[in-house]
């Protein structure tokens, strides 16, 4: 985050009930400095991190390991970063927040992201795009068919930040250009446009990943049989990452306690209820949202 805001996030959160779970030490993202012995070795006790040193020595840039890499380009005489967090909730249906997104000084999407056709509600800015290779081949899945492929594609100013899930997550960075990524068909730049290098790659640091569930989301589902499979939520690390780079954050398109009211996704043709799944505790995340929100750490959309 920008030194000079006193107002940030990170002066404010010491002192609020959120003080005591708060690690500033904890790198949100992990690039090849990261790759050495010992730290190899320290993360192989988990899964997903097998692949780890071929994969980082790719990111090297320190465009690689900062989120808000451009900072001094954007700011505008700005003190304090601003970004919005676009969730894909249906509650954005309809709410006309498409410009006052798009004038945040970064925009973080997820999954499916699609803008075309909901700029109104949505925006049309994307500056940083989370993604896992779950996520986006079911993006590429159920996009497909409706809102033609076309929908995906990102503009210039796009960072992809990638959250990795399994091992074959590294081995996809590996492979270091979008290109490549996936066994044809289709080719990722048909999704993601040409303009991919590396310098516009960036990946979560497994530790942040599991330091957000610990400390913020640890929920009742890692004392069942499930434990091995629950993690954040996609959008949920997203926003949480934000938290903990940008100085200010409004996050739109996240669960509200009338979530029943909307359809699962703002890009519904008809409704569909959320879908609650083992791997992940999105009653618990709207919880912490309504938290932060009211501890004044997030401004959190809802509906009047």
């Amino acid at each position: 985050s920008s030194q000079n805001c006193s107002s940030g996030i990170r002066s404010r959160i010491k002192e609020s009930e959120f003080g005591g779970r708060f690690l500033e030490h904890i790198p949100v993202l992990q690039w090849a400095k990261h790759v050495s012995p010992e730290q190899y070795e320290r993360l192989r006790r988990y899964p997903g991190t097998h692949a780890l040193a071929g994969t980082l020595s790719v990111l090297n840039s320190s465009a690689n390991w900062q989120m808000l890499d451009d900072w001094e380009a954007q700011r505008n005489k700005s003190e304090c970063s601003r970004c919005a967090v676009v969730g894909n909730g249906g509650i954005l249906r309809g709410s006309k927040k498409g410009k006052e997104i798009d004038s945040h000084h970064y925009v973080f999407r997820t999954n499916g992201a699609v803008v075309k056709g909901f700029e109104e509600d949505v925006g049309s800015r994307t500056t940083h795009y989370t993604f896992s290779t779950n996520t986006l081949m079911n993006s590429m899945r159920s996009y497909a068919g409706t809102c033609s492929h076309r929908a995906l594609l990102l503009p210039q100013e796009t960072r992809y930040v990638f959250l990795p899930d399994h091992d074959r997550d590294y081995l996809l960075m590996k492979l270091n250009s979008l290109d490549l990524l996936f066994p044809p068909p289709p080719s990722p730049t048909k999704y993601f446009g040409k303009d991919v290098s590396k310098e516009k790659l960036k990946m979560y640091h497994p530790d942040f990943i599991r330091y957000l569930r610990n400390r913020f989301l640890r929920s009742n589902t890692l004392k069942t049989r499930y434990k091995d499979i629950y993690r954040p939520s996609t959008g949920a690390a997203m926003l949480l990452a934000a938290l903990h780079t940008c100085d200010q954050v409004s996050a739109y398109g996240f669960m509200t306690p009338d979530y029943k009211k909307y359809s699962d996704h703002y890009f519904d043709n008809t409704y569909h209820p959320v879908g609650f799944f083992a791997n992940h505790d999105l009653r618990m995340e709207m919880v912490l949202w309504q938290q932060l929100h009211k501890a004044g750490l997030l401004q959190l959309y809802v509906r009047q």
